[in-house]
């Protein structure tokens, strides 16, 4: 699976590259500015991109807004986004054009490599990985707009927040405390409530997650 990685401290950079190509990725390039970024990622197209939000020249969004405008360019690209506080305005840009294949996680993840990892492979097969702080976050604006998601039973809400930070049936399951067969039942009725037709359900399960992080709602088609 190729990366491009785009961090502009050098000790950080250098460690994720380490810690990758452990894990069987191979990096396809790696820099340290906004401009690069884009570059590399028009350049190699790769599998997922891995993005501080933080780069140069100036260090204020220069990542996110080059990832943006390469999935413009190349829609569903994988990207990955890391950053050091939650910014709400950064996650519902990342989120906005209603496709999967998006995360945003806060740098201290990086330091847990397994939960780092999943989150990257997640990432690039066009599921999610957002960090819960960020998802909280979200969810403080969600949870006051009227809507489809005021449908959904707290119980069904909490699935949906373990679906969005990527989870598995199982690992909600674990996390609930409650039977695999429960949390089916419970996303097949978030599916009815958010009124997403049938379809491949793996699209569904992003879709929702993506209403629910947006607060609205696309219908499958």
């Amino acid at each position: 699976m190729r990366v491009v990685l785009a961090e502009d401290l050098y000790l950080l950079r250098e460690g994720l590259i380490r810690l990758l190509e452990a894990h069987g990725f191979t990096i396809a390039a790696a820099v340290e500015t906004g401009p690069e970024l884009l570059d590399a990622l028009l350049t190699h197209r790769p599998d997922v991109a891995v993005v501080d939000v933080r780069l140069p020249p100036t260090l204020t969004d220069e990542g996110l807004q080059a990832a943006l405008q390469a999935r413009r360019e190349i829609p569903g690209l994988p990207v990955l986004v890391l950053s050091q506080h939650v910014q709400q305005l950064y996650a519902r840009e990342l989120l906005a054009d209603g496709t999967g294949g998006v995360g945003y996680l806060l740098k201290d993840r990086v330091f847990n490599a397994g939960q780092f990892i999943d989150a990257v492979r997640r990432v690039a097969a066009g599921g999610t990985a957002m960090d819960p702080d960020v998802i909280a976050k979200l969810m403080q604006s969600t949870a006051r707009r009227p809507g489809p998601l005021q449908r959904l039973s707290p119980r069904e809400r909490e699935v949906l927040e373990l679906m969005a930070e990527g989870c598995s049936n199982s690992a909600i399951a674990a996390r609930l405390v409650v039977s695999d067969g429960a949390v089916a039942k419970h996303i097949a009725n978030i599916f009815t409530k958010l009124a997403l037709v049938p379809a491949d359900d793996a699209n569904r399960r992003v879709l929702a997650v993506l209403a629910y992080l947006n607060g609205t709602v696309e219908r499958a088609g």
